[in-house]
């Protein structure tokens, strides 16, 4: 075997599938730090949200990414700016060096008038990685005491403190003192309390919806329950409008159901990243403190049971609907095959009766018929002695009778036969 490049044929999506696993490395990031990051919902106008993009590379100095591209950096200012594509939304990563205070203003950043958000405004994250000095436990009296959240991590080397709550720019406020991390391993619990903070508010999104689905569901129950006690009383006098009534409620709810198919399982699946990111912390609460795992699952998982119950609700009461209304076409069906047989017996009553009236017609032509054509071979006999022949004409017209009749009975059999040969074949 030859050495050098080995130059064989790809599979179609082997790059894409190789660059995924690189497409989003944690950041080196030194201390102090403050890092900002925006989500927005952009499954409706993804263009918009690469114009931006674009329009932002170009201002900085940078090139564009290709349509293609769902991961893009950006030097600005003193720091990087990541951009981000998911599925139903994208992120703008932007990292600067700290303000001497926690929570300072920062004059400078690619965030200001000049930038058009993509789409709706889902999350806000501002986390600021400090050392651990006496200014810094100063910095803690920002955070609402009620919901502080305060861990542990590696055996101390780092604390992190938030409050969950929005501040007035509408950002969530993360701090995390370092006590020796290194910049890899800042960039790598960076990233993931990003993402704790980004997949739990659109875990959250189902939760207005499970919330306004719930109400109809309860009356869509409600009318069924109704409608089956019907059943019990009047399901064969009143069949054709219960399953009027019930198709009509299995049309509502499937509406519902096809609405919220997509956000329960996103939600589902949100809820998991999660799960698994607040594993990877491997935090430890401080006496006095929830720590973040702690407070989120308290307030994360009955949302999402609300969100797994309603699912639920609906699909066992599409079985029940379906149940109800395959019922009630079988007294249905019952119905018509009763209908169906009276129809058939009243058709072979009339064919019974078409057929001794049509016995009674050919008989009766038989009769006519034969009259005819003795009347006219009698008006024969009577005009041959012009002819010089003599003979009774009475005698010729009455033994042509019985011979007559014989005929035209066989020539009518006949016919009757012919037709019925024909009505079989075909």
């Amino acid at each position: 075997m030859s050495r050098g490049v080995f130059a064989f044929r790809p599979a179609a999506l082997r790059e894409r599938a190789v660059g995924e696993i690189h497409a989003r490395p944690y950041a080196l990031i030194t201390v102090p730090r403050v890092i900002f990051q925006l989500a927005f919902l952009t499954d409706s106008e993804p263009d918009q949200d690469h114009d931006i993009v674009k329009r932002l590379s170009q201002s900085s100095g940078s090139p564009p990414p290709s349509h293609e591209t769902n991961h893009h950096a950006i030097s600005w200012g003193q720091g990087t700016l990541r951009w981000e594509r998911h599925t139903e939304f994208s992120t703008y990563f932007w990292d600067s060096p700290a303000p001497e205070k926690f929570g300072a203003e920062i004059p400078v950043h690619p965030f200001g008038d000049g930038f058009s958000q993509p789409g709706p405004f889902i999350s806000g994250i501002r986390l600021e990685i400090r050392p651990d000095t006496e200014e810094t436990q100063k910095d803690l009296a920002v955070f609402d005491r009620t919901s502080l959240c305060r861990s542990d991590l590696r055996s101390g080397e780092a604390t992190i403190l938030t409050d969950f709550r929005p501040d007035g720019d509408g950002l969530t406020k993360i701090l995390v003192i370092d006590r020796g991390l290194s910049d890899s391993s800042r960039g790598a619990l960076v990233q993931k309390l990003l993402d704790i903070e980004t997949y739990r508010t659109l875990a959250m999104m189902a939760l207005p919806l499970a919330q306004s689905l719930s109400p109809e569901i309860r009356r869509i129950e409600a009318s069924l329950t109704a409608l089956t006690q019907r059943m019990k009383q009047h399901a064969r006098d009143e069949a054709d409008q219960l399953l009027a009534e019930i198709t009509r409620l299995a049309a509502e709810l499937e509406a519902n159901a096809a609405m919220s198919l997509y956000r329960f399982g996103a939600s589902r699946a949100y809820y998991e990243i999660v799960q698994e990111r607040i594993r990877a912390l491997a935090e430890t609460a401080t006496s006095g403190s929830e720590s973040l795992g702690t407070f989120l699952e308290r307030r994360l998982a009955p949302a999402m049971r609300t969100c797994q119950s309603v699912e639920e609700r609906q699909a066992n009461l599409s079985r029940k609907l379906a149940r109800a209304t395959s019922l009630l076409r079988s007294w249905i069906d019952v119905e018509l095959e009763q209908i169906n047989m009276t129809l058939l017996n009243s058709m072979d009553r009339r064919a019974k009766m078409q057929l001794r009236l049509q016995q009674t017609v050919e008989g009766l032509s038989v009769a006519a018929i034969s009259y005819y054509v003795v009347g006219l071979i009698g008006y024969v006999a009577k005009g041959v002695h012009l002819f010089g022949i003599e003979f009774g004409s009475e005698i010729v017209t009455a033994i042509s009778v019985p011979f007559v009749i014989l005929g035209i009975s066989l020539i009518v059999r006949n016919i009757r036969h012919r037709h019925s040969e024909e009505d079989d074949t075909q």
